[in-house]
């Protein structure tokens, strides 16, 4: 119920990027699970090419933070994804990155978004993860 009042509580942007972004995410998730990750990609941005908006970096990472709290597994890689998408439909510039990391014999991937030289999601720490691809 308080989450309903928090999302009645919003203003109406909000509410409609909020909603664009779980679809995005639903989306995101359900492709990366069948797909490998650059024709996901694509049919992501394809399926969110028709859904235009402007709002700001933060407000796209924002909107996916919460979205993806509603989808389950929504991974680093599926809310890498979705901010690029939303950000790609507001007209900003960004890229993808994976990296792995070997820590006590465990293997790890992590996925962030660069958008203007800074990293808007997965970070901000990075350092200890080898970058293997980068997807623009």
């Amino acid at each position: 119920m308080r989450r309903l009042k928090r999302f009645a509580q919003i203003s109406w942007t909000e509410r409609l990027l909020l909603l664009r972004a779980l679809f995005i995410i639903a989306a995101a998730r359900a492709s990366l699970w069948l797909l490998p990750v650059a024709a996901a990609r694509r049919l992501v941005m394809a399926a969110t090419a028709f859904t235009g908006h402007e709002g700001c970096t933060a407000l796209c990472v924002w909107a996916v933070k919460v979205a993806s709290r509603y989808v389950p597994r929504a991974t680093c890689l599926t809310q890498a994804v979705a901010v690029q998408a939303l950000l790609a439909q507001a007209g900003r510039d960004s890229h993808v990155e994976i990296g792995v990391a070997k820590d006590a014999g465990k293997f790890e991937a992590h996925a962030w978004v660069v958008c203007e030289d800074r990293i808007v999601i997965g970070g901000p720490d990075v350092s200890r993860y080898s970058r293997l691809t980068t997807y623009r």
